[in-house]
């Protein structure tokens, strides 16, 4: 048999077994239950993360960590709370009670319990939720938050504390319907690790503070609050709540906690980082 011969009929038996293959019930159960399974892995090892973000700001805030996590199969939401990104409530209308009610009515539509990931003065806000709905919530992470017990108000928690920019740098309205930090020491107060250049692109969506909610007293408990896990990412060059204020708060609370040197938003500045230790709660 000539070399042309050969490759014809190697040709042919290829095609036969392809054949025999594709049109095989039994090959196509055995290929669909493979698929079946992956995809039930893929499944079991997905998360779904709510990303709330910090005071001033919005959603947008967390889209680079979200891209990460979105990445590795994961269900991100990251939504704005009321007077914040694109809700445009006036401050004056805003209470705890909305902020609150946006995340539990986020949480009821989801199947399984989800990590919840807040930033900022907005951990009072998920301490209060996961009061509420403590079988909603996997996990509770605090980035640099306020972790306070019950009765604690942001009010109450910033009295008194000494080497904070922001705090230093507060102030209400005249009308005392939101609070603001002096625009000329925002990027020093929150993200003096970031480029000037690239800070100068978020201000246009800082926005007014509601002040009602920075009033709240947290109404929480040992048997709601208290069940739900919870881990704290400390930022050890924070400038507007110092660190030994963040383990104050922390320690003796937490299952864990983890230690980044960043400023106030190292989901600006180190979103890989953040996005690496909400990947290893697991």
């Amino acid at each position: 048999m000539n070399l042309k011969n050969l490759a014809g009929t190697a040709l042919l038996l290829a095609l036969a077994v392809s054949f025999i293959q594709c049109t095989n019930p039994k090959s196509k159960k055995k290929e669909k239950e493979v698929n079946v399974e992956v995809e039930e892995v893929m499944h079991e090892k997905s998360n779904t993360y709510v990303l709330v973000h910090s005071a001033w700001l919005g959603g947008w805030q967390w889209e680079n960590v979200a891209k990460l996590l979105r990445e590795k199969g994961h269900l991100v939401i990251a939504p704005d709370l009321p007077g914040h990104g694109q809700d445009k409530t006036a401050p004056g209308d805003i209470t705890m009670a909305d902020y609150v009610k946006t995340i539990v009515d986020i949480l009821d539509l989801q199947q399984e319990p989800v990590i919840l990931v807040w930033h900022s003065f907005n951990g009072i806000t998920i301490s209060q939720v996961a009061e509420l709905r403590p079988k909603k919530v996997k996990k509770l992470v605090y980035l640099t938050a306020f972790l306070l017990p019950n009765g604690g108000s942001f009010f109450d928690a910033v009295q008194g504390v000494e080497g904070s920019t922001a705090v230093e740098n507060f102030y209400l309205s005249d009308d005392k319907t939101y609070a603001l930090v002096k625009e000329e020491e925002i990027q020093n107060a929150f993200a003096h690790d970031i480029p000037k250049e690239a800070f100068d692109q978020t201000k246009p969506n800082i926005v007014p503070e509601p002040a009602a909610p920075l009033m709240y007293k947290l109404e929480i408990t040992d048997e709601n609050f208290g069940s739900v896990p919870k881990y704290y990412i400390e930022c050890t060059e924070d400038r507007a709540i110092p660190i030994a204020v963040q383990r104050a708060m922390y320690e003796a609370n937490v299952v864990k906690s983890y230690s980044l040197a960043s400023s106030h938003t190292p989901n600006f500045s180190q979103p890989d980082k953040v996005a690496e230790i909400l990947l290893d709660l697991d």
